[in-house]
């Protein structure tokens, strides 16, 4: 990711905020127990998560694939509900990214040792399939799970629309 993305994100996160027209979009697509897992996470990350879904509405126009829009959205709105409110601070979130990034290696030894942080940071998408899973959510757990991993050629289409909407939000 360029130096000039990751400073987009930083200010982003910075100035993030949920409106009532945001929450009357949340209560649209998801139901109260995917609502508590949604508001469960910082402010920053239900941002980027609307903006996700938002993303997701514009590329599902543009696509004429017929994929199914509700399940999309509601994928966009929880695919980073395995980063809960307090796992990773702003300042927890800048340390990861500069650790991992220019040095990767003793970042993975912290991980190994039992950084959590680190740990929610790689693995958040694993986190989150789990999470949607006990509430029932199987084939968006399938997707969500998956949203970091290398891309295959056989990803099914959804899964490609999630990334690219996660990745220009």
């Amino acid at each position: 990711m360029s130096c000039f993305r990751r400073i987009l994100q930083f200010i982003r996160a910075v100035t993030a905020r949920v409106t009532v027209d945001d929450g009357k979009y949340i209560s649209a697509h998801l139901n109260a127990e995917e609502q508590k897992l949604f508001f469960a996470m910082s402010i920053a990350d239900q941002a980027h998560s609307l903006r996700t879904a938002y993303k997701i509405e514009r590329l599902v126009i543009e696509d004429k694939r017929g994929v199914d829009k509700e399940f999309l959205i509601r994928c966009a709105l929880l695919h980073d509900v395995g980063r809960k409110a307090g796992d990773l601070t702003i300042r927890g979130k800048i340390f990861v990214v500069l650790i991992t990034t220019f040095a990767p290696r003793f970042a993975e030894r912290l991980e190994l040792n039992g950084n959590s942080k680190l740990y929610v940071y790689h693995h958040h998408a694993e986190l989150g399939a789990q999470k949607i899973q006990r509430i029932g959510l199987f084939k968006e757990a399938k997707i969500i799970a998956k949203h970091h991993a290398p891309p295959k050629p056989d990803d099914p289409l959804e899964l490609k629309l999630l990334r690219m909407a996660d990745n220009g939000s």
